[in-house]
């Protein structure tokens, strides 16, 4: 567990990991009694690197117990920012059936292409288990880029009285639904 620190330099009541680079939190989710937190992290170095998404929970948002990586690279790319949700009643169709513990992630793939920039789509992956091991899906990217240099932070959110979901996503200056 983290604990609060005495390091002279150390925040004292904000997150951070046990090494590496920190930035994004990604799909803050209250799941088996707990918070979870993902975040963008590079684990490797104390500067930015290749994105992974990095993972804590806490019972009271103040000390948390550390996490294995929930995403790593892969063919598709980095794992850029993005969401969660909590799919109670198995609205997407990847669970066995309704629980509690059936949590989905939607994150950006970036991955470098030859002419210096990256190409982004969005994925998606999800836990049978309230977040303790994370699958990504076969299918992924689940959205392909429609040919915009900034296509990212996906942020989803289930419409109960409609019955779907809604993606927002940037595209630089604005944003997509």
């Amino acid at each position: 567990k983290m604990k609060m620190t005495k390091e002279k330099y150390a925040p004292k009541l904000h997150f951070k990991p046990p090494f590496g680079w920190l930035n994004d939190p990604n799909g803050l989710m209250y799941a088996n009694d707990q918070w979870h937190l993902f975040y963008q992290y590079y684990p490797m170095s104390n500067v930015w690197g290749p994105m992974h998404w990095g993972h804590a929970v806490s019972d009271d948002l103040v000390e948390w117990d550390h996490c294995p990586i929930a995403l790593a690279p892969d063919d598709t790319g980095y794992m850029f920012s993005g969401s969660g949700v909590i799919d109670k009643d198995n609205c997407s169709g990847l669970f066995d059936g309704p629980s509690p513990n059936n949590l989905v992630v939607f994150y950006t793939n970036s991955k470098p292409i030859e002419d210096g920039k990256d190409r982004q789509s969005q994925s998606l992956a999800y836990s049978h288990d309230g977040g303790l091991s994370w699958t990504k899906y076969e299918g992924n990217p689940i959205i392909t880029n429609p040919g915009l240099t900034c296509y990212r932070d996906p942020k989803v959110i289930w419409l109960e009285d409609k019955q779907h979901w809604v993606l927002l996503i940037t595209h630089g200056q604005s944003i997509g639904i």
